[in-house]
């Protein structure tokens, strides 16, 4: 296994973020960890924030990657001015972690890093109704079209068709051409990442796969995508009914499910595994991870915030 750079774009100074990063360099993990991880972010905030909830580390600053020493926490330092350690989340953040993510992707697209991990950010204060996710607006920045969400986990991904739009626009998106982007992106990512060619599942958007109307997605547009990608030899079967899919004996004859809308997907795999999962972009020049979760605010400050996917997150980077 080799050694690869992390950068960690800090995100939302107001979440959770810095409590799950504290939590896992404490870890046994983080002494065991191969890569290296170069936060950017605020110092002297992040520096606050590990004072406040109690934590002891070396957090040295560095000019570039160039820099970075082991046995310390690395940070590139952005200027941003705060009042409080930890405050609500406003739009006072925005440009501070626009900052963020634009020396993070300078030095992705530079190819000086191999992974890019970000904190979660603010819909409503950071991404203003610009872009539905995070997933969107990194891709922008990236000149990279029609990116992939991928929620993954180890025993099963699901990876939802549409991400952040209301449940009442999303059978305008469901269409043949966006499963296939979506089946191939997950397949060409499991067969040159995982080494693992996948066994796919498509849902379909009705009720048992059904409709009494005259226009039906399942017929018009999940049907001819999933032939077509048979003959393009990807494993892959479908569609099936959402309601019963989930139950133990279908879900272990696959590796990533394909659902329709992002609570169809999203809701059964986080009852079955919890924290215990990553949200990979795939469709960018590289590889971004998410946490599986948003800013927590309403656990900020608390120390109580549950850290699993940041673990899963670098263990899972740890055996690339």
């Amino acid at each position: 296994m080799s050694t690869n750079k992390i950068l960690i774009i800090l995100g939302e100074p107001n979440s959770t973020f810095s409590e799950v990063l504290f939590k896992y360099f404490k870890s046994k993990f983080f002494k065991h960890n191969k890569n290296k991880i170069i936060l950017i972010g605020n110092k002297k905030l992040f520096q606050k924030q590990m004072i406040k909830l109690k934590y002891n580390f070396k957090i040295k600053e560095i000019s570039s990657l160039k820099k970075y020493t082991a046995k310390e926490i690395n940070i590139i330092n952005v200027d941003y001015k705060f009042k409080k350690t930890f405050s609500e989340i406003t739009s006072n953040s925005k440009k501070y972690i626009e900052k963020c993510f634009e020396l993070g992707l300078k030095i992705m697209g530079e190819k000086n890093a191999q992974f890019i991990v970000n904190g979660p950010v603010s819909k409503k204060h950071f991404l203003n109704k610009k872009f539905p996710g995070i997933t969107e607006y990194v891709a922008n920045k990236t000149n990279s079209k029609e990116p992939v969400m991928l929620i993954y986990n180890n025993n099963l991904s699901v990876s939802p068709l549409t991400t952040h739009i209301p449940i009442k626009n999303v059978y305008k998106y469901v269409k043949k051409r966006r499963i296939i982007n979506n089946a191939l992106k997950i397949n060409k990512f499991y067969k040159s990442i995982l080494n693992k060619n996948p066994q796919i599942a498509v849902l379909g958007l009705n009720p048992h796969c059904e409709t009494i109307s005259k226009i039906s997605e399942e017929k018009n547009e999940i049907v001819p995508a999933i032939k077509y990608l048979i003959k393009k030899r990807i494993k892959i079967s479908g569609p099936f009914s959402a309601d019963t899919f989930f139950l133990e004996k279908n879900i272990k004859k696959y590796d990533v499910v394909i659902g329709m809308y992002h609570d169809q997907v999203l809701t059964p795999a986080k009852t079955l595994f919890k924290f215990e999962a990553i949200n990979i972009t795939l469709g960018l020049p590289f590889l971004k991870i998410t946490p599986d979760h948003g800013p927590n605010y309403q656990m900020v400050g608390k120390n109580k915030s549950d850290p699993s996917s940041i673990f899963y997150a670098f263990n899972f980077l740890n055996k690339l």
